[in-house]
């Protein structure tokens, strides 16, 4: 319940309710509390994890595939060569979503099959029908499931299956239309899955960010805000590495907030030397995401002093772990003010998808739109609708 005088985002309670932003400022202000239950929650299953993967890991030939639907699909973008990485199996990410159309594509009968799929609901029929597809093309197939909802119907049909289930904590299964603390608490699931046998060695990593977190919303939020007024119909969003996938995170969830008056793309640093820069105009928001690799560093230096150069975008933002940016920037946002470098680049990746969510909350009020629920026609919903699922003969 939340108290009548208390506020999210510099808002108060009841003008939240007005707004129709109650949900969404609840999810964004609940993230840094929610990333340390979520870490509890998975070192308590560290032994059950560790068996489940060891079991799987067993076989030589295994392939790990990350799976999910829309926003749950970039979680296997960024984690996916952190699982390669430290379980030594080769890890793609493909989406539900392509997988659906294509299955002979992504899966065949040699394969001894790893599936992490993650979701909020775990009720999208693509999500579901995935779990099928594996199973009747794959001759061996474990499941691993992140998810936000006990009740979803992807539960229910790996239950009978070489499976386990991981629930997130209740507060991670958002309410609103955009996913917010559903998106970055299934990411640090997926980043301590990849390093279950080590756990308790990055609890300094989780509570880093934490910290970073607790600071972007104590005192960040205002400028942030003010990014939100500039009279911006485009946004792009630039990643290295992990961080890519952020970026594609972060400009999903602008449009989606913004109802798709805010159109959205994403890049990596040097992808977008190779034509699409050409979209950036003198009403593009531009937001540079910054590694903490020091090679991947050169080249996110060299691209804002190209932007700059080309006098392209109305307005510049960095994000970054350390607390200055020498860049010639708009604004920047620092994750932490002790000067100190301390994060890996898909830990990181975490704490990067606040400041999007918090301009794309404030740009949907500006706009005139109902953040919990800004899809004003009804083309996206929470749970995905209209999807008819195939049968697919082998």
């Amino acid at each position: 319940m939340v108290g009548k005088n208390e506020n999210k985002l510099g808002i108060g309670c009841e003008l939240l309710v007005e707004l129709g932003a109650m949900n969404t400022a609840r999810e964004i202000c609940q993230q840094p509390d929610v990333w340390g239950l979520t870490y509890q929650k998975i070192l308590e299953q560290k032994e059950l994890i560790s068996e489940f993967l060891q079991e799987a890991c067993a076989f030589d030939n295994l392939k790990i595939v990350l799976t999910g639907a829309g926003t749950s699909a970039y979680i296997g973008d960024i984690i996916s060569q952190s699982f390669q990485q430290f379980l030594g199996k080769n890890t793609w990410a493909y989406a539900t979503t392509d997988i659906v159309t294509h299955p002979q594509q992504y899966f065949c009968e040699k394969d001894t099959l790893l599936l992490v799929s993650f979701a909020r609901s775990g009720n999208s029929p693509e999500s579901v029908v995935v779990v099928d597809l594996a199973e009747s093309l794959c001759s061996r197939v474990y499941h691993l499931v992140v998810i936000c909802n006990e009740g979803g119907e992807l539960v229910r049909v790996v239950r009978e299956k070489k499976s386990y289930v991981i629930v997130l904590p209740e507060e991670t299964n958002d309410k609103s239309l955009a996913m917010t603390s559903s998106f970055t608490s299934m990411l640090l699931t997926g980043i301590l899955i990849s390093r279950i046998n080590r756990i308790e060695d990055y609890k300094k990593q989780v509570d880093r960010v934490v910290d970073c977190g607790q600071r972007i919303l104590r005192d960040e939020v205002e400028g942030l805000r003010a990014v939100s007024d500039r009279a911006f119909d485009r946004a792009f969003f630039l990643g290295s590495g992990p961080l890519r996938g952020v970026a594609c995170e972060s400009q999903l969830k602008l449009q989606e907030l913004t109802g798709g008056q805010v159109i959205c793309k994403f890049d990596s640093y040097l992808g977008l030397r190779h034509g699409p820069m050409v979209v950036i105009d003198d009403k593009t928001l531009v937001v540079f995401i910054f590694s903490n690799n020091s090679h991947a560093s050169h080249y996110e230096v060299d691209l804002v002093k190209s932007v700059n150069a080309s006098k392209s975008g109305l307005y510049l933002v960095g994000i970054g772990e350390d607390s200055k940016s020498d860049q010639d920037l708009d604004l920047y946002v620092p994750l932490s003010l002790d000067g100190e470098v301390l994060l890996e680049d898909d830990f990181l990746a975490i704490v990067t998808a606040l400041p999007a969510q918090i301009i794309g909350f404030f740009k949907a009020i500006n706009l005139g739109l109902l953040p919990d629920s800004p899809s004003v026609d009804g083309k996206i919903s929470r749970v995905v609708k209209g999807v008819y699922i195939y049968p697919f003969e082998v």
